[in-house]
């Protein structure tokens, strides 16, 4: 039996190939097809005031298992993609046991077949153990299917380690991608080194530890040939340096987050920065749902980010979503576990920029489908397009959905979020993947359970 769906009246956005207009999009047999011939009992939604664009596809998630099933599984984590509009989401491999052998890349796609929910590509190890040592069985891990390699969470400290790193992957055609942090600046920090945390008491973290380190990369990017992916980029400097090395031509991609584009360091001084700088602090002071891996920076490093990513020097954002669980987060600002969980908040979060004029609807969407799909390489363009034929990955957006963050009601095992209590304006509506309702709010379109294995 056909199964088909056909979409009526919404704004198509599809950055591969330009497209911007209304008009319909009909979805068969899990792809997309041409709308001039819509088959008999097609189930038909109205796109009305609604945005549809190819599945939003996340470098750079924390699905803790195997060993933090208490903060995620990859079930929970997948529902909560679903949620905010992701179809394709690329887990971290700092696990217990970490994903550095076949048999953990095995893993990771066996339960990512059991949620039957989104698409779930592993990241595997640069270092065996990410102990940063020796490099992992880089071939292995290619052959078991992974997209990237990274020791996320520990930065690739020894350079030569790094280059044999960028040395392998270029034969596999595989980024490299480092959490840019020069530890020797960064011992007990965790607040950016500036104002606020001199107001605060607290070890600051200046943004010369991540810059730095980015430096190191991209020369050792430009001596192998490799393909370099910068984690969560944070200042205004690491943003020029990416851009000096494009204009170089090197084989150079970064991210940020949802966060660093929306939030600064002032969040640390309490919900909707309302701390002073001078004076009695208030008692929202030493918000720990701030506390994050890089920390949140000025107000000038989210600017440069923003502009990073209208001039596409920085190619995709990533949520580096990393749920921690409700004891963890609740503590000291120094002893709180570090992250944000951020797949549910991320889209409405990002469109406040473009509510705000600082960001084209059209350069967002591209920052979260093509772009991040480019990083994964031509495997996986498919994924981020409307073009007929191809596979359904599609997301149904309210642009206009007002909603208020309650991490108490968050797929996510991880219930925290600096946007507690805040009301964002947008959301998915509708998440589809091989044109498989996975999440919706739509009325007369219910998303189909997970665990039928696919």
């Amino acid at each position: 039996m056909v199964q088909a769906l056909l979409i009526r009246g919404a704004r198509l956005l599809d950055p591969s190939d330009g497209t911007d207009r209304v008009g319909d999009l009909l979805i068969v047999d899990g792809r997309i097809a041409r709308a001039g011939d819509v088959p008999q009992d097609s189930r038909i939604v109205s796109g009305d005031g609604l945005i549809v664009c190819p599945g939003l596809i996340d470098l750079h998630c924390h699905l803790r298992e195997p060993g933090y099933e208490d903060k995620e599984t990859i079930l929970t984590g997948s529902q909560a993609a679903a949620r905010g509009g992701f179809t394709t989401i690329c887990c971290m491999p700092n696990t217990d046991p970490p994903i550095d052998s076949a048999g953990m890349v095995e893993f990771v796609k066996s339960r990512a077949r059991e949620a039957n929910l989104v698409r779930v590509l592993p990241i595997g190890c640069v270092s065996k153990g990410r102990a940063g040592l020796e490099l992992a069985e880089l071939w292995e891990l290619a052959q078991a299917g992974i997209v990237g390699f990274s020791d996320d969470g520990s930065p690739v400290s020894d350079s030569n380690l790094m280059r044999q790193a960028l040395s392998y992957a270029s034969v596999l055609n595989t980024p490299v991608i480092d959490h840019c942090e020069e530890r020797a600046l960064t011992r007990d920090a965790v607040v950016n080194e500036g104002a606020i945390s001199n107001r605060l008491g607290l070890t600051g973290w200046p943004g010369e530890a991540e810059e730095s380190m980015v430096a190191r990369d991209i020369a050792l990017a430009e001596l192998t040939g490799g393909r370099l992916h910068l984690a969560h980029l944070t200042t205004a400097r690491s943003v020029e340096l990416v851009a000096e090395a494009k204009e170089r031509g090197l084989r150079v991609t970064a991210e940020t987050t949802p966060h660093h584009v929306t939030l600064t360091e002032e969040w640390v001084l309490g919900h909707e920065p309302s701390g002073p700088l001078t004076g009695p602090l208030t008692t929202a002071a030493y918000d720990p749902t701030t506390k994050v891996n890089p920390p949140l920076r000025t107000e000038r490093d989210r600017e440069a980010l923003v502009a990073g990513l209208r001039s596409g020097i920085i190619d995709a954002i990533a949520t580096d979503h990393a749920p921690q669980t409700f004891m963890g987060k609740v503590d000291t600002y120094q002893a709180a576990e570090w992250g944000i969980s951020g797949l549910e908040t991320a889209l409405g979060a990002l469109l406040g920029l473009v509510h705000r004029g600082e960001l084209e609807l059209t350069t967002l969407v591209a920052r979260l489908t093509t772009g991040p799909a480019a990083v994964l390489g031509d495997a996986h363009r498919e994924l981020a397009t409307l073009r007929a034929g191809s596979t359904a990955d599609i997301v149904l957006i309210d642009p206009n959905e007002e909603w208020v963050v309650t991490a108490q009601e968050f797929a996510s095992k991880g219930k925290h979020s600096p946007l507690e209590g805040m009301t964002l304006r947008g959301r998915a509506v509708l998440t589809l993947v091989g044109g498989r309702p996975v999440h919706s709010s739509l009325a007369g379109v219910a998303a189909e359970a997970n665990g039928s294995g696919r």
